[in-house]
């Protein structure tokens, strides 16, 4: 049987303590992923003993306490805090989800937080998104017409050519689906991923875009697509209930219509 090893810098070892206050009796312990790449040292676990009265009920609300009260050089990234963002994205109890959104009670045991996998780390939980994002602007998001604007107005859509956004424009590629395809781990440079194919059908299917064919032909690639196997840990992990799996099913089925 083959065995696989982690380089040697790569392992995560042990990390500091912090002990909540004498007297605490609502506590919850949180394991968190430290990495510093100025200081030359292996990532590690830290535990916080972190007491919950005065704490809100979400991953974040710990986080923020972790970092207002007992370690304020912990990094993470956030900002609104109403799921809407996707800057909280990491992955909390073994899920890509987002810590605004992920009630603590709904986790048992220890409360164990990483950063979403299998991207390069800047530093504690903020991941390195270059790629994703480089790959976002390779499909060209935005509305593209060859025809005349309207000189009566906007580019107007039925009401059933809006609905098919429905599902597509609420993403908020915060990446969650990105880094839980086993298809994008391996094949990440190359493979669009289920978050940024999802963003693709979203102008396939506007009936003001007038691109389809172009996007289409700009997909139709053995890795840029096609590498997706249909896992579906993208549509299991999406914190908005999407279903990238279903778009990228819908974008082969269109190329197949054009056979």
């Amino acid at each position: 049987m083959v065995e696989f090893a982690l380089p040697a810098d790569s392992r995560i070892v042990g990390g500091k303590t912090f002990k909540a206050q004498a007297g605490v009796t609502n506590m919850r312990i949180f394991k968190i992923y430290r990495f510093n790449p100025d200081s030359g040292e292996n990532p590690r676990l830290d535990t916080f003993e972190v007491d919950m009265d005065g704490c809100g009920v979400k991953v974040l609300d710990a986080l923020n306490k972790i970092k207002n009260e007992i370690d304020s050089t912990l990094t993470y990234r956030r900002s609104c805090r109403e799921g809407i963002c996707g800057s909280c994205a990491m992955n909390i109890d073994g899920v890509n989800t987002l810590a605004c959104l992920k009630p603590i009670e709904d986790i048992k045991g220890v409360v164990k937080i990483y950063p979403l996998p299998h991207l390069p780390m800047v530093k504690d939980l903020v991941p390195d998104l270059t790629v994703p994002y480089a790959q976002y602007h390779s499909i060209e998001p935005w509305l593209q017409t060859s025809s005349a604007v309207p000189t009566d107005g906007e580019r107007l859509q039925s009401e059933e050519e809006r609905s098919r956004l429905d599902g597509l424009w609420e993403c908020i590629l915060c990446f969650c689906c990105q880094t839980s395809c086993p298809s994008y781990w391996w094949n990440g440079e190359r493979f669009l991923g289920p978050a940024i194919l999802l963003q693709a059908y979203r102008w396939i299917a506007d009936s003001r875009d007038e691109a389809a064919g172009d996007r289409l032909d700009d997909l139709d690639d053995p890795f840029r697509l096609y590498r997706c196997h249909t896992i579906m840990n993208c549509t299991n992990t999406c914190p908005k209930d999407l279903n990238p799996g279903q778009a990228i099913g819908k974008i082969k089925a269109a190329l197949f219509k054009r056979l």
